[in-house]
């Protein structure tokens, strides 16, 4: 027998009499696969092992103690042998064959009538491995599909909408905009939606990996420019839903980190809406780590503290061994650098500018409270862009010497993913 004379089908087996020959360690596999597809199994074995044993202790099977006879074949469906004994085996196919009934016989794929795939199931697909009689191979084949599957490397999205589960929204923190750095959960809800609502901070790349027909609904916000307002997005939500689509709301960062997230599982679950949300990497702590600041070290900052306003400021602690970490601070800096240095903040404190973190165009600026805003000014910076005013700055490879001399002679290497300044 070879692989193209298999004609590939799935059996709906739910209820159906199965007859099961043997009893051992393979059996048991078998036959927790029979229940699972929902059939009523029948295990004919003079000794079984542990595994057979217990699913007849739970009533979950039948099993006849003693030896095979062909009577046993009687009003079955489907039969299957693992006896281990090929002739035993040879000859429960031969009386299946005689009854034109199917039978997987386990000692001789070669033979066998009907083979077993190796299976995996993920979010309603099946996914079912022949491999010429090599279960291995099916095995290895199987689950590397089903691992593209899981992280969305592969098409998951209904196309029969009666089939569907009612629309729902998932709101998706794709991180800091570099595509490798969403979760896998979020990857495998962009392969599985309808109607993509996009802001202009996600990860734009996977945009382009967006199956043929689905909608992209682009909602960014800039300073002074908003595509669309709060309030229209949470109706644009809410509408895709209600019409029987997945919908993914595509943030940067994370959704419940001054992403607004809140507000918008909030208005969908008050309009009758699903919601899942799907955490996503914080460019409050990701961005500097691209620079390599840790917002924390041991010795230096046992903490911090993120702002999104000027006005914000003035409740957060003001000391160099405190990290702030300011977002869409850009155009206010001049002011955010006095008000910190009149609550006390030297004018040396470091401070690092992270203008389009992971990307490969980023660009790293760090000065003091002193020259900062000069700095930036001079060179143009622009957002998106993350702030970060403490000691941790004197860590980054992009501080200046007389910056990072004070901890340590020796340059360090810029990290994996951040681009020269």
């Amino acid at each position: 027998m070879n692989a193209q004379d298999l004609y590939p089908a799935s059996l709906r087996l739910l209820g159906k009499p199965v007859l099961l020959v043997g009893g051992g360690r393979v059996a048991g596999r078998r036959a927790r696969a029979l229940l699972d597809a929902g059939a009523a199994v029948t295990v004919v074995a003079p000794e079984a092992g542990n595994d057979v044993g217990r699913l007849a202790e739970a009533g979950l099977l039948t099993w006849v103690r003693r030896g095979y006879a062909p009577g046993d074949l009687d009003g079955v469906w489907l039969a299957q042998t693992a006896t281990g004994n090929p002739g035993l085996d040879r000859q429960v196919a031969a009386d299946a064959e005689e009854r034109r009934i199917w039978c997987v016989n386990a000692a001789d794929a070669e033979a066998s009538a009907a083979w077993t795939p190796a299976v995996g199931r993920a979010d309603g697909i099946t996914v079912a491995v022949n491999a010429g009689g090599d279960p291995r191979r099916a095995k290895a084949l199987k689950d590397a599909i089903m691992l593209a599957l899981r992280t969305g490397r592969l098409p998951l999205r209904r196309r029969r909408q009666a089939d569907a589960r009612p629309g729902r929204v998932a709101l998706v923190g794709g991180g800091p905009g570099d595509a490798g750095l969403i979760t896998l959960r979020g990857r495998q809800l962009l392969a599985e939606a309808d109607v993509v609502v996009a802001d202009r901070l996600g990860p734009r790349d996977l945009l382009a990996e967006l199956e043929e027909g689905v909608r992209v609904i682009e909602v960014g916000k800039a300073p002074g420019n908003h595509l669309a307002g709060q309030d229209e997005i949470n109706t644009i939500l809410v509408r895709e839903a209600r019409a029987g689509r997945l919908v993914v709301r595509l943030k940067g960062g994370d959704p419940y980190v001054l992403g607004r997230g809140g507000e918008e599982a909030r208005f969908c679950r008050e309009h009758g809406v699903d919601v899942e949300v799907v955490p996503g990497v914080t460019s409050a702590i990701s961005v500097p780590a691209a620079a390599g600041i840790p917002v924390t070290h041991r010795g230096m900052a046992a903490g911090f503290s993120v702002a999104t306003g000027h006005e914000e400021l003035a409740e957060l602690p003001a000391r160099a061994d405190h990290t702030l970490v300011l977002l869409m601070g850009v155009r206010r800096l001049p002011e955010t650098a006095a008000l910190l240095r009149s609550r006390g903040l030297g004018g040396g404190t470091p401070v690092a500018i992270v203008e389009r973190g992971w990307l490969p165009d980023q660009r790293v600026t760090i000065g003091t409270l002193d020259t900062i805003a000069a700095q930036a000014a001079r060179i143009g910076v622009e957002n998106p862009a993350v702030i970060v005013v403490g000691d941790v700055v004197r860590l980054s490879p992009y501080a200046p010497a007389e910056l990072a001399g004070q901890l340590s002679g020796q340059p360090a290497k810029p990290p994996v993913g951040a681009a020269a300044p």
